[in-house]
């Protein structure tokens, strides 16, 4: 490809909208153009990116015995009827009605199309087990897109659908899934990314995992365990809390004017914030109900969590006078408001607390739950933190970091193939539910995160595996004729040597041409300039700097394919 063809631009100014950096290069390196909210067109480079972490993807799906589908993008309602999420899940679900008046939505997940596909198919055990993935459009109607590729509305994604006749055929299925999955990272270039315990949410089951690749732009909270390699999302990971043994005190309302906060409170009377009992007050979405989360006053709550405990999503409440509920003041003792009322296990075995009174300026102290209230049902509900208990080793070396998710696998059980009935006749007669996993990898997402972990200041710096191209060739000079004969001559015979070589044949300054090269982050470079070749010589270099030397114009060959060579094995050498 010739750099003066390519099409799309490439510039200096770093768009004002771009909060990360991937998002920011991807856009002055022309590989992505905005259309709307969350949906970008793609530029030649960032095809041919996608293009190879899919033929990746695809390679490594048919090793585990993968066949390839495809399921429509506009679904009929009455699918996501038949497993109860067309109601279930919320806007996210983008539904609309055809010309027919007919229900359809856009799928942003194809559960329902993969039972739908296969359940005449998989009428009897002597089928399974069996796999099926496709890699296709999807939409997501997202609250709030951001960061490029990263978080979008429409996106390209890898879903496999597995089946199986035992939980115990399931487990080993989703073993070879999880490696399957280290090497899909692996050969991408991205093998620090890890494998953390997660929360199922809408898709449900038991068991599931997702690939975290650790990134400061990273939205999803980490939890992990360096001493014995614990690792979790937030919403995963159970809060273990020891509370210091304190004396239990007579309980006492206290006077704390314009002390609103649990730190305001603290200050004021001179305590300890692990001492301390908070409210947080939400209302959940579907009646309005109040609830009011009560914990340790240096927790935050987990909202996930405590959706899954509730059973439906909620939001932060609008307090109402009627309500009985004291703001700034809440707390559980005398609390007779008409709510829902959750003790966190942070608060388990702390014999005086400080807790608001339910009366505007005052708190008690030497609250104790079990004196003063009675038997509490504890649930956990908050977040882990740095610091805290291992769940797995019971050790404090806890740390929590961000993360970019761009991978998870589901074991879901017969949560699809119960409720769309879904049936097979099993080797001793009986009718029988299938048993289900599900793997999900986001492609742009995937590139996007690429791309946050390997950069500079100047631009991505492409693995090998899947940069639009291995080679970047520089004519410094096509006005001199000897440069252009020679850079010609190397891009004609890298090309006919099977090497993907993009070629900078524009007549520009060398800061120009040199500043779109470190944009377009090709692994490898090869500058043809007028000095060296007054040496008989050529420039060989790599993007992230490691290796630049001359080479003889008569070796430039044999030494680009060497050191591609060298790349790849490098890559490989970290794939399991």
């Amino acid at each position: 490809m010739k750099l003066s063809k390519l099409v799309g631009d490439r510039f200096k100014e770093r768009p004002s909208d771009c909060v990360i950096d991937s998002h920011a290069f991807c856009v002055r390196g022309g590989y992505i153009k905005y259309v709307a909210n969350g949906i970008y067109s793609l530029y030649p480079p960032m095809k041919r990116i996608t293009q190879k972490i899919e033929k990746i993807i695809r390679e490594e799906m048919d090793a585990i015995d993968g066949q390839e589908v495809m399921f429509p993008v506009a679904l009929p309602g009455s699918l996501w009827e038949e497993s109860g999420r067309f109601e279930s899940v919320g806007e996210e679900l983008l539904r609309f009605k055809d010309r027919n008046n007919s229900q359809m939505v856009l799928g942003m997940t194809h559960e329902e199309a993969a039972v739908h596909l296969v359940r005449e198919y998989g009428n009897t055990y002597a089928k399974y087990p069996f796999m099926i993935y496709q890699i296709q459009t999807k939409f997501r109607d997202e609250a709030r897109p951001r960061a490029g590729l990263i978080r979008v509305r429409e996106f390209t994604m890898k879903d496999a659908y597995s089946f199986h006749t035992s939980q115990e055929d399931l487990e080993q299925y989703y073993d070879k899934c999880f490696k399957a999955y280290n090497r899909i990272f692996q050969r991408a270039g991205v093998p620090e990314v890890i494998a953390v315990k997660s929360d199922s949410g809408m898709m449900g089951g038991s068991v599931s995992h997702e690939y975290m690749l650790l990134a400061d732009a990273g939205e999803d909270s980490i939890v992990l365990c360096d001493d014995c390699g614990y690792s979790a999302n937030m919403e995963a990971a159970d809060n273990i809390v020891e509370n210091e043994k304190v004396a239990e005190t007579a309980l006492e309302k206290v006077y704390t004017p314009n002390c609103k906060t649990i730190e305001d409170v603290c200050t004021f009377l001179n305590s300890k914030v692990e001492q301390s009992c908070k409210a947080v007050i939400y209302q959940k979405n579907m009646t309005d109900e109040y609830v009011i989360v009560f914990l340790r006053g240096d927790y935050e709550v987990n909202e996930t969590k405590l959706t899954n405990l509730l059973g439906e999503k909620v939001h932060a409440a609008v307090v109402t006078e009627e309500s009985g509920i004291v703001p700034g003041f809440c707390g559980p003792y005398n609390q007779n408001a008409k709510c829902t009322i959750i003790y966190d296990k942070s608060l388990e075995g702390i014999d005086s607390l400080c807790a608001g009174a339910n009366e505007v300026d005052y708190h008690y102290i030497g609250l104790n739950i079990k004196r003063d209230i009675g038997d509490v049902e504890y649930k956990d509900v908050a977040k882990i933190k740095t610091g805290g208990i291992c769940p797995c080793c019971g050790k404090k070396t806890i740390s929590v970091k961000r993360g970019i998710e761009v991978g998870n696998i589901f074991q879901l059980g017969t949560k699809y193939s119960k409720t769309m009935n879904m049936t097979y006749t099993d080797e001793d007669g009986t009718l029988k539910h299938p048993i289900m996993g599900c793997y999900g990898i986001g492609v742009g997402r995937l590139a996007a995160s690429v791309c946050e972990a390997r950069h500079d200041d100047y631009g991505p710096i492409w693995p090998i595996s899947i940069a639009p191209w291995q080679v970047h060739l520089c004519c410094m000079r096509p006005d001199n004729a000897d440069c252009k004969e020679t850079a010609d001559n190397i891009y004609n015979t890298l090309l006919n040597s099977g090497v993907e070589v993009i070629y900078d044949d524009r007549k520009v300054s060398a800061g120009a041409m040199f500043a779109d090269a470190d944009l377009l982050g090709v692994p490898v470079r090869v500058t043809v300039g007028p000095k060296n070749l007054a040496e008989g010589k050529v420039e060989l270099s790599t993007r992230d700097k490691s290796v630049k030397k001359l080479v003889d114009v008569a070796s430039i060959i044999d030494e680009t394919n060497a050191l591609i060579n060298e790349l790849y094995t490098e890559i490989n050498s970290k794939v399991e």
